[in-house]
């Protein structure tokens, strides 16, 4: 079955469509939300291999206050609740997860992965903040509640080995 590749509800020149498609890696298909987790992972990486895991989490930090005005100016635009194409709380979410991960290949498979399970999941806290959050706020909150568990495996393995 061919997808039908999605129209933005705001023009990709506009800041909050940028931000929120992460530079229109959510208008990709199938799985934006996947596409958006990836390419989180360059940036993280270099990101991590000049500045280390305190600017990873820097910088997680700000994607999570712009993704909250770029997911709420996107939603609004949208008239949906949490459109498919906003993949700015999957960059949150996989830098989160990464913040925790050595900068290896096979750790930043394993990062992906664990991030893709629980946000695909929602675990709870995830799925109680998707339902009780709107907004900006309700868009990225839920990625990040899913992110923790994700750190939380790559911590235990790290210790555990």
């Amino acid at each position: 079955m061919a997808h039908a590749k999605p129209r933005a509800a705001l023009p990709l020149y506009h800041p909050a469509c940028l931000l929120a498609t992460w530079f229109g890696a959510g208008l990709l298909r199938p799985a934006p939300g996947t596409w958006g987790s990836l390419a989180a992972l360059p940036f993280a990486w270099i990101m991590v291999y000049y500045g280390g895991p305190v600017a990873l989490a820097a910088a997680t930090i700000a994607v999570f206050a712009l993704g909250c005005w770029a997911g709420g100016v996107y939603e609004q635009a949208s008239g949906g609740k949490d459109p498919g194409v906003v993949v700015i709380d999957e960059v949150a979410g996989q830098w989160l997860v990464l913040i925790a991960a050595p900068l290896h290949p096979w750790y930043y498979l394993a990062a992906f992965l664990l991030f893709r399970l629980c946000d695909i999941t929602k675990p709870w806290p995830a799925n109680w903040a998707e339902r009780r959050f709107t907004g900006g706020l309700g868009i990225m909150l839920d990625d990040i509640m899913a992110a923790l568990y994700g750190v939380a495996a790559i911590v235990a393995f790290r210790i555990w080995f």
